[in-house]
């Protein structure tokens, strides 16, 4: 989301960060844009990690697209790192996130509460390492249930 570029930004530069030595690219295409994200970097397997945060959502054909996103621009070895809200393990909660999906979508930017995001990636078979994490403290019925983790690329 190109509105939450300068965010990132700052935050990116408070962690020491930065475009202008090239520890930091921040590119103005959607995650699903992958032919344009690879051709502006110049070579395939570019990324040392992929971050994805909370954005997954609301990319057109997301299952598709993190494959894509992981096996053209990820280095072998490379890794994703990603903190996700996704659909809920609760099939009562899950019912509610789907109803609501269709409200939802139209007024938060294509966000799609039901997606689930966490399956998609851990069920992928490129993977060296995976490291699903939960988040702690999150109430069960909560309709923004998050999931979190760091898998490894197939070296």
């Amino acid at each position: 989301n190109i509105a939450m570029h300068a965010e990132i930004r700052r935050h990116a530069a408070e962690a020491g960060f930065v475009e202008a030595d090239g520890s930091l690219v921040v590119l103005p295409y959607g995650a699903e844009r992958t032919s344009l994200i690879s051709s502006a970097m110049g070579t395939p397997h570019a990324f040392d990690t992929l971050v994805s945060i909370g954005c997954l959502c609301s990319v057109p054909k997301p299952a598709a697209t993190i494959k894509t996103l992981v096996e053209q621009l990820l280095k072998p070895g490379g890794q994703l790192l990603y903190i996700e809200h996704v659909r809920s393990p609760r099939a009562d909660v899950a019912w509610w996130q789907a109803f609501w999906t269709p409200v939802w979508v139209n007024i938060m930017d294509g966000c799609r509460l039901a997606q689930p995001t966490d399956v998609w990636i851990d069920g992928m078979d490129m993977w060296e390492t995976r490291e699903p994490m939960a988040i702690s403290n999150q109430d069960e019925e909560i309709m923004f249930w998050r999931r979190m983790g760091r898998y490894v690329k197939q070296a």
